[in-house]
Parts: structure tokens; C-alpha cells; sequence
């Protein structure tokens, strides 16, 4: 069984990877050829960041609750 130490830093890197790999996606949306498309595909792509905005501002929420049961 995984641990919650464990388990927030591989949820972290997936986190990460993801993120570098939407820097990937993104510039690549304006040569699809087509402009509705392109928009849809960076609208989908932005809205992906913001959820992992959340995912990552949990773990930190939920590392900072391990923090203060240490005090």
C-alpha cells in the first residue's frame, strides 16, 4: 500500500509531466489550418492547466495539514 508522502510526490511529477507536455500542445494548435479548431484546441488546453492548477494547490493544501500536526 502506497503512503500519503508517496502518493502527493507521484501525483506532483504526473502533474509536472503533464504540464510540460501541454507546453508542447499549445503552439502547435495554430497550425492545425483551421482557426475554429485551433481556438477549441487552446480554450481545452487552458482549461486543462487551470485543473491541474487545483490538483497541485490540494497537495499543497494537504501537505500543509501535515506540516501543522507536526507543530
Amino acid at each position: 500500500m502506497m503512503d500519503r508522502d508517496t502518493a502527493i510526490s507521484e501525483i506532483e511529477e504526473s502533474c509536472k509531466i503533464i504540464a510540460l507536455e501541454m507546453m508542447k500542445l499549445t503552439p502547435k494548435a495554430k497550425h492545425l489550418g483551421d482557426e475554429v479548431i485551433g481556438g477549441e484546441v487552446m480554450k481545452a488546453s487552458y482549461e486543462l492547466t487551470i485543473q491541474l492548477e487545483i490538483i497541485k494547490k490540494k497537495l499543497i493544501q494537504l501537505k500543509g495539514r501535515d506540516d501543522s500536526a507536526e507543530l
